[in-house]
C-alpha cells in the first residue's frame, strides 16, 4: 500500500482509486470529464457550487468528499479554478487517436503560451514525458487561476498533473 497524502503531500494510487470523484475507465473512454482528486475530508464545497450541471455532489456534511456524477459531467472545467486545493482536472482520453488532453490549474509565472513544448510531470513532480500546450485561459471569473490545456500521449492522461517550462 502506498503512502497517503498526509504522509507525503501527494495523493497515492490507493487513495485515487477510492476517491468518489474519479470516473470509471468506461466513462473516461467517452470524452472529457472532470477528475476530482480530492481525498481530504475537510470543510470545502466550492466545486459543488461551480458546476452548472450539478455533476458534483457533497452528500450530507460539508466535510464529506465530493462525488462526481460522471454521467452528467460535460468536462467544461468551470469547477477547476474554484478548488482551493488544486485537486480538479479535466481529462479527455479520446482527444485524438494517440493523445489525451488535460485541463488543469496553473498558478506559476511565466504562463506558458499555446504551442509551447513543455515537460509533463506526474503527481510527484517527476518528468514522465513531453506535452504541448493547446490553450491558456485567463478569465476574471476563474478566481485568478489560469487554466491550461495540454496534449500528452494517451497513456499519460491519468498520470500527468503539472508541467515544467523548458
Amino acid at each position: 500500500m502506498g503512502k497517503s497524502l498526509e504522509e507525503t503531500g501527494m495523493i497515492s494510487e490507493d487513495e485515487l482509486k477510492k476517491a468518489p470523484g474519479v470516473p470509471s475507465m468506461e466513462r473516461l473512454s467517452k470524452g472529457a470529464v472532470a477528475i476530482l482528486e480530492c481525498v481530504q475530508e475537510i470543510p470545502c464545497d466550492p466545486c459543488k457550487n461551480a458546476c452548472p450541471k450539478g455533476a458534483i455532489i457533497i452528500d450530507g456534511d460539508i466535510t464529506n468528499l465530493p462525488r462526481l456524477r460522471a454521467d452528467i459531467c460535460t468536462g467544461c472545467g468551470l469547477c477547476i479554478p474554484h478548488c482551493p486545493g488544486l485537486a480538479i482536472f479535466v481529462v479527455n482520453m479520446v482527444h485524438s487517436k494517440n493523445n489525451a488532453c488535460i485541463m488543469m490549474p496553473y498558478e506559476y509565472l511565466p504562463l506558458p503560451k499555446a504551442g509551447d513544448e513543455v515537460s509533463a510531470l506526474d503527481r510527484e513532480g517527476n518528468v514522465v514525458g513531453r506535452a504541448k500546450v493547446i490553450k491558456v485561459v485567463k478569465r476574471r471569473e476563474n478566481n485568478k487561476t489560469p487554466l491550461i490545456q495540454i496534449k500528452v500521449r494517451k497513456e499519460l492522461g491519468m498520470a500527468v498533473r503539472n508541467i515544467k517550462m523548458r
